[in-house]
């Protein structure tokens, strides 16, 4: 490594406690970014990488954007910050009505929070919240999915379904909370867009109804689409049978539409494009651009009405919120940010390049290596198959796609493709061909070091296919 390149490396790498990272493996061969641009990020060392992820799905405008700097610049010379707390700033309520316009439905009441796993937080209290208010105080229990994410606080782990992100903390999760299986089924792979299997495993909704007594159950909470965990779709009809479910039971819907949120799907919130409509939805990540931390829920108006109505004039309606809850600098981004939404037509882009991100990324699948894709609108997931221990096959393919020139999003064995709204379709090509790159590297290494050992391991490893 160059000295120039070095000089942008901290002189410690020490004192920081890297969240969800492999801390040991990337102090020994870090991979800073010093500069990001349009769909671009530059590294310490030189190179220059694609954003297939869009960041944490949350840049889908692309880095650097004036519009949303220049609203932030001027909104922090001239309001910093001021109590979200009993007073107000113009532009939280300015951005209400903005994001009421594009809910589905009457969602159109808007607490904010500081990020997506406070957004679900928010949610599970005000569920609780809301039946209390119209007196059914049985109902605090709550049904997730397995491989399901949802943050990181107590209340978005327990209704979550990662393993791994929760089996050191047990002891301290939230009580009264059931799981529904998953919605990837063998058949599912390679599958473009919905399903059409599956729909059934709504069903388990009904089973934990009966196991729990529909009336003591206050949410269902799912990802329309579960992003985290590697991109999966929702089998056609079953999110509507969720629907029918929990109304049967009176039972709300919240919708985590973090990832989906904010055009993804190429709708708005992907309760519009799969044309069911929750009681709640969860939102952050591309609420800003990625720039400046925000969460958001949206309600439907019974249940803010029936909070409002349960309390005394003057008084609490509800006890929870956030120190920046709804502060000027994050508004300034998010009222930017619709703004672009509108100006550049982004939910009809993002319809309109889906069916190419399909083709290309589906275009991998003669990749031996490859045991899954999967996608809907800009999002999509490879599994690559797994070496020795879940998780290794991975985390080796990303690192080699890094190489190759494209960022991409590992959890697991799974590759998260979320490209910028604001691709062209060269831009897609660019990413796919990094990616196929990538995994060749990986693939063309193994076969090398196989020939090395013998032909008769070699002819044995072409067989089974084990390159990764």
């Amino acid at each position: 490594m160059s000295t120039s390149f070095q000089s942008k490396i901290p002189n410690s790498l020490n004192e920081h406690w890297m969240p969800f990272s492999s801390n040991k493996d990337f102090k020994k061969n870090p991979r800073i970014i010093v500069k990001a641009e349009g769909i671009h990020l530059h590294t310490h060392d030189g190179k220059t990488l694609i954003d297939g992820s869009s960041g944490l799905y949350c840049n889908p405008l692309g880095h650097g954007r004036k519009e949303i700097i220049e609203a932030i610049k001027n909104q922090l010379e001239n309001l910093d910050y001021t109590m979200p707390f009993q007073q107000g700033y113009g532009g939280s309520f300015e951005l209400a009505t903005m994001i009421a316009q594009k809910t589905p439905e009457d969602l159109n009441r808007i607490f904010y929070t500081i990020c997506g796993s406070t957004a679900v937080e928010t949610a599970i209290k005000i569920a609780v919240a809301y039946f209390r208010s119209i007196g059914q105080n049985n109902r605090f229990k709550f049904v997730g999915r397995e491989r399901g994410y949802h943050g990181m606080n107590i209340g978005a782990l327990t209704v979550g379904g990662i393993p791994n992100n929760s089996k050191e903390f047990k002891n301290i999760l939230m009580p009264g909370v059931e799981h529904m299986r998953h919605t990837f089924l063998p058949e599912h792979k390679f599958v473009k867009g919905q399903p059409d299997t599956g729909s059934e495993l709504a069903d388990d909704l009904e089973v934990i109804a009966k196991k729990l007594g529909g009336e003591n159950i206050a949410a269902c909470i799912v990802e329309p689409i579960a992003g985290s965990t590697g991109t999966l779709i929702p089998p056609k009809n079953y999110l509507q049978k969720l629907r029918k479910i929990c109304d049967k039971h009176g039972i709300l819907l919240i919708f985590d539409e973090v990832v989906t949120g904010w055009g993804r799907t190429g709708s708005a919130f992907a309760a519009q494009e799969f044309g069911v409509t929750p009681d709640i939805i969860t939102m952050a990540k591309a609420t800003t651009n990625g720039i400046v931390p925000m969460g958001v829920v949206a309600v439907r108006e019974k249940i803010y009405q029936s909070v409002m109505d349960a309390s005394p004039d003057g008084a609490v309606e509800l006890f929870h919120g956030y120190t920046y809850s709804g502060i000027p600098v994050a508004v300034s981004a998010a009222i930017a940010v619709q703004k672009i939404f509108e100006k550049e037509d982004i939910f009809n882009r993002v319809k309109q390049i889906s069916k190419y991100f399909e083709d290309g990324l589906h275009s991998l699948k003669d990749l031996d290596c490859i045991e899954s894709i999967r996608n809907y609108g800009l999002l999509g997931g490879v599994d690559i198959k797994m070496r020795d221990k879940p998780g290794k096959a991975g985390f080796n393919v990303y690192k080699k796609c890094y190489d190759a020139g494209v960022n991409i999003k590992p959890t697991g064995d799974a590759l998260i493709i979320a490209p910028p709204f604001v691709c062209e379709k060269r831009d897609i090509d660019e990413i796919i061909e990094k990616m196929r790159l990538g995994i060749q590297t990986i693939i063309n290494h193994k076969l090398i070091r196989i020939i090395h050992y013998g032909s008769n391991h070699f002819y044995k490893t072409i067989l089974t296919k084990k390159f990764i």
